[in-house]
């Protein structure tokens, strides 16, 4: 979907589709770089991350192993409620792996936090952090991801993975959402 197509709903567009796509390859030879030899494992969050992980696993120049893991602190709302929410684990035996958590954002840092915890005492080899967009203003917990796309105010934005109650995740673009959408 066309940022125009939604424009009534949209303060401004952030970031366009042709910035992430250049970005996400600026990414990816980075880590294409520090992974070079090593047994690499993607793990994209469900939902939002689907589109980043897409993107990003292309724009690698290797073959790489994905899985995917469901957690949640948000619900319906703009807000974390604050727990985490395992809801899907992952399928893969991450023992000696080098697992590299793909999200499209770090907000309060909550989740992630959480989840680095948790696969951490799973016997890794590493865990690191991919992120497209990171708020830093926003964050209660310590979070250091490894690759970040862009710091961005803390404001509610949506697009390219990004929704608000399942709505603008299919957005190409990434835009401030207006307030009379979720007041």
């Amino acid at each position: 979907m066309d940022a125009s197509h939604a424009e009534q709903d949209l303060v401004n567009v952030l970031f366009t589709e042709a910035q992430i796509t250049a970005r996400l390859q600026e990414m990816a030879d980075e880590i294409a770089a520090d992974y070079e030899g090593k047994d690499l494992l993607l793990v994209g969050i469900l939902r939002g991350a689907v589109m980043v992980m897409a993107d990003l696993s292309r724009a690698l120049p290797r073959h790489v192993e994905m899985d995917w893991i469901a957690i949640s602190s948000y619900g319906s709302g703009t807000k974390s409620s604050g727990v985490v929410r395992l809801i899907k684990d992952l399928d893969t035996d991450i023992s000696n792996r080098h697992v590299l958590v793909v999200d499209e954002i770090i907000d309060t840092g909550l989740t992630l936090s959480w989840l680095v915890n948790s696969l951490g005492s799973r016997n890794a080899a590493s865990v690191e952090i991919a992120t497209l967009l990171r708020k830093p203003d926003a964050l209660t917990m310590p979070v250091e991801p490894k690759y970040v796309g862009w710091d961005i105010p803390n404001e509610f934005v949506v697009g390219y993975g990004l929704d608000y109650r399942e709505k603008y995740r299919n957005l190409r673009d990434i835009a401030t959402l207006s307030p009379h959408v979720y007041s």
